[in-house]
This record gives C-alpha cells, sequence and structure tokens, in this order.
C-alpha cells in the first residue's frame, strides 16, 4: 500500500487496538477523500513510542503488526505508512515533525486526527497546535470528535483496563468487534486430554492477554493466510494452572465437539464473555466436575451470541 500521496487525505496515530474511535476517524478519511478526489492514507509508528520511550511500564499491544496490517487493508485506505519510532526520531519539535517528515515526505492536503492527538517531542504537540501551524502552510486540519459508547469514552487504555479486569464483553464494545488473539497451536502436558477434556494450546501471544479466568471462546483456522475459516465454540483457560504444579501463563482451549488434530495450525480464539476466575482446585476429579460445568456455561454463552 504506498504509491505517491502528495494531496492525499491523511490520519496520523497509533492505532493499538483499532478500536471504534480509530474506526471513525478512518471512515472520516474515507469520506474526505472521496469527496476531495484524493487518496486516502494512515500514518502509524511501529514499535508503539511507549515501547522505546519506557519500555518498563509499556503494555503488551492489543493488535501486534500483522494483525493491524490485514485490518487496515481491509479498512479501504489507499495507503499505509510505518514510521519506524526511536529515540532519535521522538526529539522532533512538533513543527520539525509536521514540516519535515509529514509535509517533506507524504505532502497531504488534509490531516485528520482524534482529540487526544499529541505528537513532538515529549507530546508537547496537539491537536490545536497541528491545526494553528497547518493554517500557516495551507494546510487542512480537522481534529475529530470523542466517540462513546455507552456513556464512556472510547479509548485504548480503557479497554485495556476491561482486558485487564477480564470484562471481554465491555473491550469488545468498545473495539466494535470481538477481542481475539491470534498464534499457533504448540504441544502440550496432555493433561486436558487426560481429564477427558482435550485442548488446543495457544503459543503465548505478544500481545495483550486477557485476565486469568475461564471464557467462552470461539476459535478458526487461519491457515497460511488471515481468511476467516469453520468456527467451533470453546471453552479457553487464562493462567498458570494452580490446581497442578503452576508455570508460566497458558492459553488453553477446549473445542466443544469438535474431532481433529490441530497442532501446529494457526487459529484465532475470540473471548465472548468470561465464565469464572481461574481457581485452584482439591484435584483432577474435583477440576473434571468444574470443566463439565464450564463447558455447559458456554454452550449457553454460544447459543446466546447466536441469536
Amino acid at each position: 500500500m504506498g504509491g505517491d500521496l502528495r494531496g492525499s487525505v491523511l490520519t496520523v496515530g497509533n492505532f493499538d487496538g483499532l478500536h471504534r474511535g480509530h474506526r471513525a476517524l478512518i471512515d472520516t478519511v474515507l469520506e474526505t477523500a472521496r469527496a476531495r478526489g484524493a487518496k486516502s492514507a494512515l500514518y502509524t509508528f511501529d514499535p508503539h513510542p511507549r515501547r522505546v520511550l519506557s519500555p518498563e511500564s509499556a503494555p503488551p499491544p492489543m493488535l501486534n503488526w500483522e494483525r493491524l496490517c490485514a485490518e487496515l487493508e481491509a479498512s479501504g485506505l489507499d495507503a499505509v505508512v510505518r514510521e519506524r519510532f526511536t529515540h532519535e526520531f521522538a526529539r522532533q519539535s512538533p513543527d520539525s515533525f509536521l514540516r519535515e517528515v509529514l509535509m517533506a515526505r507524504i505532502g497531504p492536503s488534509d490531516i485528520l486526527v482524534g482529540r487526544d492527538f499529541h505528537f513532538g517531542r515529549g507530546r508537547s504537540g496537539s491537536g490545536e497546535l497541528l491545526a494553528r501551524l497547518g493554517s500557516e502552510i495551507g494546510l487542512r486540519v480537522t481534529v475529530i470528535g470523542q466517540v462513546r459508547v455507552d456513556g464512556e469514552d472510547v479509548s485504548s487504555t480503557a479497554i485495556r483496563t476491561a482486558l485487564d479486569a477480564g470484562d471481554v464483553l465491555r473491550a469488545s464494545k468498545a473495539l466494535g468487534r470481538v477481542y481475539e488473539l491470534w498464534g499457533r497451536v504448540e504441544a502440550g502436558d496432555r493433561r486436558g486430554r487426560e481429564l477427558g477434556f482435550a485442548t488446543a494450546n495457544l503459543e503465548t501471544p505478544d500481545e495483550l492477554i486477557p485476565a486469568h479466568g475461564v471464557y467462552a471462546t470461539r476459535v478458526r483456522r487461519l491457515g497460511d493466510g488471515n481468511s476467516s475459516g469453520p468456527e467451533w465454540p470453546g471453552v479457553t483457560n487464562v493462567g498458570t494452572r494452580p490446581t497442578f504444579e503452576p508455570g508460566r501463563v497458558l492459553v488453553e482451549t477446549h473445542l466443544i465437539d469438535f474431532q481433529g488434530d490441530l497442532y501446529g495450525e494457526r487459529i484465532a480464539v475470540a473471548f465472548l464473555d468470561r465464565i469464572r476466575p481461574e481457581r485452584r482446585f482439591s484435584g483432577p476429579d474435583e477440576l473434571k466436575r468444574q470443566i463439565a460445568r464450564d463447558v455447559a456455561r458456554a454452550r449457553e454463552i454460544h447459543a446466546a451470541f447466536s441469536d
């Protein structure tokens, strides 16, 4: 996605999670570009600036670069510009970033940003400053209003807070889609099979994993690409399996009524709703009875989502 972008309609930001607010911004870019007879473009950073400037406190992304690109390519944008974010790049003033990067390299006629947009050294630039600088060089700048869902502002921070609490329903509403993890199925210790509930163990992705607990999920094969395939209802445990010898965080999914082997395949696990927190049981028998109850509850949740 690229080409000559002079005179394009551009949006700039991080777009972590690509939530409803981001989608509204992109939709406005597309509409404005059509009205202008211009190309539509998005400029973003990789890695996320926080992962460079404060890696010790930076949270994992909600979408890795592969998934973000797949989503953006499907949005209808003409171009996506990926800027490698470095400490040196971060030292630019807002004026320098606008004139020497965006205008010199891309040359848009319009820039659209969200209400909480900041840019330049120390996030010192705002949407208001961008509009003021833009007026000096003949650049049209539009600041898009805040998107709200259920009376709350939609933001990446709010979605992270919901996922950290296991509230995947709330996160999905703000995202505008069910929260997913993608990865390859790795071999486990077959503990689930011994209990009568075989699981597909997802390689722990470098993405935000919801809070420990048991979830009703939906699983699909990804194959070599990112296309959707058949879906199966599932029950997913996120955690360290405290009933046995606790270890690293695992994402283990029992596919309900599934027969087959997914080892080595890429799958997407979509988190529909949380069933319960993770807890320690007295032994395998008590755990097995609880898993049966979890599967029954997951069937109910899946039926509700299908209505």
